[in-house]
C-alpha cells in the first residue's frame, strides 16, 4: 500500500463539528495521516487542539500563514490540507497553500463573497497543487446513480427540478444565548457572507441539483427572509430557477422549519420519466419510468449502477450514510493527488467538486441576495 498523504487542517479545533467530520472522513480508507494544524483562532487553544488529537508540538501552529511556510519547507511536510474555518478565512487560507504547491480540500461554501471566490477560482487555476470542495452529497452512492441515470437520458429531456433543504435549528435565536458556537459565526455576515441559510444550505441544494441534471442556471427569482427577529442574515428562502434549454426548478431552504433536521431532497421529471432521493434514507433512489409503477433502487441491490458500487463499502442491505459519503470526497480526492504525485493524469471516473463548483455556488449566493434586495425580480449570476 502506498504511504499515506500527509495532511494538515486549518480550523477544526475542540468542540468543532465540521472538522471532526472530515477527520473521519479522511480515517476511513486509511488515505491520510494528519501530522499537523493551526487548529484555531488563538495559538494557545491551537497547541491544546493539537495536544489533543497527538499531533507533535512543533507541528501544532498559531496560525495558518506560519503553518503554510513551515510545512512547504520541511522534507516531510504536509502534502494536502484541510480548511474548515468559518467562510471568510478559506480564501486567505487557500491562498497560503496553493501558492507553495500544497493540495487543498476546502469545505463550503468557496469563500464568503464573491470577488474573493473570482480570486480563488484564479489562484488553483494558475497553481499546480489541486482544489476540492467538500460538497460532500455528491458523494454518495445513490446520487452518483441518479447522475448517471440522467446523462444516459433513461430520464429524457429535463424539464423539472425540486430541490429543498429544510433544517430548524435555528428556530429560535441561539446565536444570542452563547452556547452554540455555530450558530453565532453561521448568523454574522463578516464570517459568513451576506448569505445565512441560503448560503450554509442552499449552496448544497443548487449543488446537488446541478450535479444531477447537469443543468446550467440561466435565472433566478428569489425571495429570501429573517423571520427571527434581529438575525441580520435570512434564515429561510424560496427561490425559482430558470436552466437553459428550457428546465424549471424551485428551491427551498430554510433553518426555521421545526421537525426538519437536515431534509436535503431532490426530485428530477424529465418526458420519460422521474427520480427523488432524500438525504435522510441515502441508500434507496425511487426511479419511475413514465406509464410504470414506481421502482425503488438500492445501494447495492437489485438495478444498483457500477457508479454506485465504486463508491460503496459495505454489501447491500447495510446501511451507509452522511460520513461515507463525506469520505469518498476524500477518497477520490486521494487518488487525484496520487495521480498528480505519479505525473499520470487523474482517472476519468474520480468525480470531486472543483473550485469552478464553488465559483458557481458563490455566485448563486450573490444571485439571491441581489434578487430578493430587487423584491424577487429574475437576475442572472454576475
Amino acid at each position: 500500500m502506498a504511504e499515506r498523504i500527509r495532511l494538515g487542517m486549518v480550523g477544526g479545533g475542540k468542540d468543532a463539528f465540521i472538522g471532526a467530520v472530515h477527520r473521519i472522513a479522511a480515517r476511513i480508507d486509511g488515505e491520510y495521516d494528519l501530522v499537523a494544524g493551526a487548529l484555531s483562532s488563538t495559538p494557545e487553544k491551537a497547541r491544546d487542539s493539537g495536544a489533543t488529537l497527538g499531533l507533535a508540538p512543533d507541528r501544532c501552529y498559531g496560525d495558518f500563514r506560519e503553518m503554510a511556510i513551515r510545512e512547504a519547507r520541511l522534507k516531510d511536510g504536509i502534502e494536502a490540507v484541510a480548511i474548515v474555518t468559518p467562510n471568510h478565512l478559506h480564501y486567505p487560507a487557500a491562498r497560503e497553500f496553493l501558492k507553495r504547491g500544497i493540495h487543498v480540500i476546502c469545505d463550503k461554501p468557496l469563500t464568503s463573497t464573491l470577488p474573493d471566490a473570482r480570486k480563488l477560482a484564479k489562484l488553483a487555476a494558475d497553481s499546480d497543487a489541486l482544489f476540492v470542495l467538500t460538497h460532500n452529497y455528491t458523494g454518495y452512492p445513490m446520487v452518483r446513480q441518479a447522475r448517471e441515470m440522467v446523462a444516459q437520458g433513461e430520464l429524457g429531456q429535463i424539464r423539472v427540478v425540486q430541490v429543498e433543504y429544510p433544517q430548524d435549528w435555528l428556530t429560535e435565536a441561539v446565536e444570542t444565548t452563547g452556547t452554540n458556537k455555530q450558530s453565532e459565526w453561521r448568523t454574522d455576515p463578516a464570517r459568513s457572507g451576506a448569505g445565512g441559510a441560503i448560503g450554509d444550505i442552499g449552496t448544497h441544494a443548487f449543488n446537488l441539483a446541478c450535479f444531477v441534471t447537469g443543468l446550467t442556471l440561466d435565472q433566478l427569482s428569489a425571495d429570501m427572509q429573517s423571520f427571527v427577529e434581529g438575525r441580520r442574515v435570512d434564515d429561510n428562502c424560496h427561490v425559482m430557477l430558470r436552466f437553459k434549454g428550457g428546465a424549471r426548478g424551485m428551491l427551498w431552504a430554510s433553518q426555521v422549519a421545526p421537525g426538519n433536521e437536515n431534509g436535503l431532497k431532490i426530485r428530477v421529471y424529465g418526458t420519460q420519466g422521474g427520480l427523488e432521493w432524500a438525504q435522510e434514507d441515502p441508500n434507496r433512489l425511487w426511479y419511475t419510468p413514465f406509464g410504470e409503477p414506481k421502482r425503488l433502487l438500492t445501494r447495492g441491490g437489485a438495478g444498483a449502477r457500477a457508479v454506485a458500487a465504486r463508491v460503496s463499502r459495505t454489501p447491500g442491505g447495510h446501511p451507509e450514510g452522511y460520513l461515507e459519503g463525506f469520505a469518498n470526497i476524500y477518497a477520490e480526492a486521494a487518488r487525484a493527488i496520487r495521480a498528480r504525485q505519479a505525473g499520470t493524469p487523474v482517472p476519468a471516473d474520480v468525480i470531486y467538486p472543483t473550485v469552478q463548483d464553488g465559483l458557481l455556488g458563490v455566485a448563486f449566493v450573490d444571485a439571491c441576495v441581489r434578487s430578493s434586495a430587487k423584491g424577487a425580480a429574475w437576475v442572472g449570476l454576475a
